[in-house]
């Protein structure tokens, strides 16, 4: 995994940027003591070293069409890395997986997947769990309430405030 070197100053502009990317440097050279010269310097390097990974808006998601979200578990029938990175590569294709994330325990993945609707999600598993070879099990969990959909991660550096 990359080690990237974040000082109190990339830390600074990047807790800031998580909750409003639209921010001119000028506002976020008044925010971290900086000139807004050194904080387009700083965003620039930011992006090009890959700490910003991606620059998103953040939807409502009936807005977008979607009435159906779901958390959902998947065990794979082998823990085989050609089997672990086909399903990978599966989820990675997939527009309504939003998240998909590689995990310990019980099971293997944890997704994140958004639909139009049930008659949808039933496709979309039958799709990938039941007619994909490869699954052995996978649970569904429905979300009833987006009580906090942020992405929003606490940056610190080593001398962080």
């Amino acid at each position: 995994m990359k080690q990237f070197d974040l000082d109190v100053f990339d830390a600074r502009i990047l807790n800031l940027l998580q909750r409003d990317n639209r921010m001119t440097a000028q506002a976020l050279a008044e925010e971290v003591g900086l000139s807004p010269a050194a904080c387009q310097k700083r965003l620039k390097r930011l992006r090009a070293s890959g700490v910003i990974e991606a620059e998103i808006a953040l939807l409502v998601p009936k807005a977008a069409g979607i009435g159906f979200m779901a958390v959902v578990n998947v065990r794979t029938i082998r823990d085989e890395a050609d089997e672990l990175n086909r399903f990978k590569q599966a989820m990675q294709d997939a527009p309504e997986v939003t998240q998909c994330y590689y995990v310990t325990g019980e099971n293997n993945f944890v997704l994140v997947v958004a639909l139009e609707d049930t008659e949808a999600y039933e496709q979309f598993s039958r799709k990938y769990f039941i007619e994909a070879t490869g699954v052995a099990h996978f649970i569904t969990n429905v979300i009833m309430d987006r009580v906090k959909s942020s992405g929003v991660m606490r940056v610190t550096s080593a001398e962080s405030d």
